[in-house]
């Protein structure tokens, strides 16, 4: 099993040097996933900063790793964004721990047209509390150097402004590209833009399309909230190289 932790306040590290976890994440790593003294374990910054090496310490919540290497990953040079329409259940969520997996750069929750769920007044703050924690778990799970961000709840509008500056591609069955055939263009950053289970509107799918947007679609089937972003992720992920 991969042993590996987020420490966000990490700024720096070195061989020869120690880092120290402490708190429920070091407390996690010591009851839960029973990590002892003499174990390999990574811990990360979630910006990019890994540093390996044998645990020397693990008791309680705390837990120091003596540092045998450190490695520095670059940011990917386009980012892929998740905008991810509310859903009803847990189908938004299955999405951004899926995407996240898939190495999603930014999930933006999207208040659609059709959207059941809406955060409204401290819904807000639970809800974006709740995918935070879903993304840094799954960055954790996937042992990825990056953790994405988590971007404040947005509007039609908000995405309409990101076809300004950026790649948006709206998932809609009934477009005639395939998300395999659309240019991807080389620069900006890609914005995947998934609907909730009663899909994209026709307004919403004419306003974007007014920015720059473009519709595309996935096969001839017709897929669930949680399975489009993920699997369009992954598309894109292999034609920009990133797989």
């Amino acid at each position: 099993m991969a042993h590996f932790y987020l420490v966000e306040e990490l700024a720096e590290s070195s061989p020869g040097s120690d880092v120290i976890v402490t708190g429920p994440e070091a407390r996690h790593a010591v009851t839960v996933s029973r990590v002892r003294p003499g174990d390999a374990l990574r811990v990360g910054n979630g910006r990019g900063l890994v540093a390996s090496g044998e645990v020397r310490e693990a008791s309680g919540d705390r837990l120091v790793l003596a540092v045998t290497s450190v490695t520095g990953h670059p940011a990917p040079a386009r980012r892929l964004v998740l905008a991810q329409a509310l859903a009803k259940g847990d189908r938004d969520e299955l999405a951004v721990q899926a995407a996240t997996e898939l190495g999603v750069d930014e999930v933006v929750p999207w208040a659609a047209g059709r959207s059941i769920s809406r955060w409204e007044g401290p819904k807000v703050a639970k809800g974006l509390a709740r995918w935070s924690a879903i993304v840094r778990e799954a960055t954790k799970q996937s042992v990825r150097p990056w953790s994405p961000s988590v971007s404040d709840v947005a509007q039609t509008t908000d995405l309409v402004r990101r076809a300004g500056s950026a790649l948006v591609l709206i998932l809609e069955p009934t477009a005639s590209r395939s998300l395999a055939e659309v240019d991807l263009g080389s620069e900006s950053d890609v914005v995947v833009v998934v609907g909730p289970e009663g899909g994209v509107t026709p307004h919403e799918i004419e306003q974007l399309e007014a920015a720059g947007a473009v519709a595309v679609r996935l096969g001839d089937s017709v897929l669930r909230t949680s399975t489009a972003g993920p699997a369009a992720l992954a598309v894109l992920s292999v034609r920009l190289g990133r797989w």
